[in-house]
């Protein structure tokens, strides 16, 4: 009897030993590959640092591998974050500046193969309306920049997910007309933005859906997901949590 039940335990510790081995194997092969886009380093003239760094931690929990990238250009201008005003004759590079928050570990926006990728992320910020796009001068009628626009159309030709927050989702109303996104609750003290936002967003033939700081919204034709972030006047673990729900829609998608 001692026998036999020391062959049968060797023969399921193989067995979980095997099965350990296969689920490693497995979740390896499956691990989301996501592209992160960023505009800058801060809130003002480029990428907001508590989005994306929020991005990168729910990717890193959701089991993503994630590569950087930043367009290699000068931002639209250097805002001085402690005034909250433009620091004349300042020049920076939105690449250089981006590689502050991935720790000098990102690429030009250039070198981005979406075959290598099964996802992209824009975190906010006012640089993705700034140097990723000119809506913080011209609104509805902004330009997009090149590269970026580029990026967007190939990923949804490839039917891959994106995922956008905050002020971001322009991007999406620019590039792809007629999609559904969310820049918060319309007509609500707490998002003092959405309601002038979410009107230009309905005049470039988009549907605004309002959402909360914690909800994201899925547009399952175009594989957009969004939401409002610090477009609402919200504690930060709420915009935390509303990011977490748009990456792991996105991860679902992807």
């Amino acid at each position: 009897m001692l026998t036999l039940l020391h062959h049968c335990g060797r023969n399921l510790l193989t067995f979980s030993t095997i099965q350990a081995v296969n689920k490693s194997y497995y979740s390896s092969q499956m691990a989301k590959r996501v592209a992160v886009v960023l505009a800058g380093c801060g809130v003002y003239d480029g990428t907001e640092i508590h989005e994306a760094s929020a991005v990168l931690v729910h990717l890193s929990r959701g089991g993503a591998s994630v590569n950087m990238f930043a367009p290699n250009i000068d931002q639209m201008h250097v805002v001085d974050h402690l005034k909250g005003s433009p620091s004349e004759g300042e020049k920076r590079n939105v690449l250089v500046e981006s590689a502050r928050l991935a720790r000098g570990n990102i690429q030009d926006l250039s070198k981005l193969n979406i075959t290598e990728h099964d996802a992209i992320i824009i975190p906010g910020g006012f640089g993705a309306a700034k140097n990723l796009c000119t809506w913080a001068v011209q609104g509805k009628d902004c330009s997009v920049n090149a590269e970026v626009q580029a990026v967007l159309k190939a990923f949804h030709g490839a039917s891959k997910p994106i995922g956008l927050c905050c002020i971001s989702p322009v991007l999406a109303a620019k590039v792809f007309p007629g999609c559904e996104v969310t820049v918060g609750i319309e007509k609500d003290d707490k998002y003092p933005n959405t309601t002038d936002t979410a009107a230009a967003i309905t005049q470039l033939g988009c549907k605004h859906v309002s959402k909360s700081v914690s909800e994201s919204l899925v547009d399952g034709k175009t594989k957009l997901v969004t939401t409002s972030a610090f477009m609402c006047d919200a504690p930060i673990h709420e915009i935390f949590d509303g990011i977490g729900a748009m990456v792991k829609d996105v991860l679902k998608l992807a």
